[in-house]
């Protein structure tokens, strides 16, 4: 569970990326809408996710939208996970030994959670777990934005449940 639904105000952070880049949410969102997907390295859920997050950064990121990947775990193995599930976006840490600052911000109790926070700091589209429909709208906003028709995020073939609990 999250405390923070859509239509909440996103609390602020200030995290460190792998690259050890201060990323800030405020200065993040004059530049656009922020998609953070909290996550652990050793949830299956989030293995499973981060792909399909990868491709709708691919398609949709960029100039104007900044994906970010803010993970529970340590950097070594925050680094091996995004090698491993083909993560290209800023993964930020959010230190166990800060106290999960970011993370207790939000009131997570589960992972992945997804939010697509939007440049007036409003949370448009909380998601918990793996949701096929949250990741659909994610994707359809940011398309609407660059004006541009959503393309199908699921490709044929593909066994993509509706919903997974994170």
């Amino acid at each position: 569970m999250t405390h923070i639904m859509a239509g909440n105000m996103a609390p602020g952070f200030s995290l460190k990326a792998l690259d050890g880049k201060a990323h800030v949410l405020e200065e993040l969102l004059q530049r656009g809408p922020v998609v953070a997907a909290f996550f652990k390295v050793s949830c299956p859920v989030c293995q499973f996710t981060f792909p399909f997050l990868e491709r709708i950064y691919k398609r949709y990121g960029g100039d104007g939208v900044t994906f970010l990947g803010i993970s529970q775990d340590d950097a070594r193995d925050t680094k091996d996970f995004a090698r491993e599930f083909g993560v290209t976006f800023p993964v930020l840490m959010d230190q166990k030994e800060k106290n999960y600052p970011a993370s207790n911000a939000y009131g997570l109790t589960n992972v992945p959670t997804i939010f697509l926070i939007e440049t007036d700091g409003t949370v448009k589209i909380s998601s918990m777990g793996f949701d096929k429909k949250d990741l659909e709208s994610i994707a359809g906003e940011l398309a609407g934005r660059r004006k541009i028709t959503p393309s199908p995020l699921f490709v044929a073939g593909e066994s993509v449940p509706a919903h997974k609990p994170g």
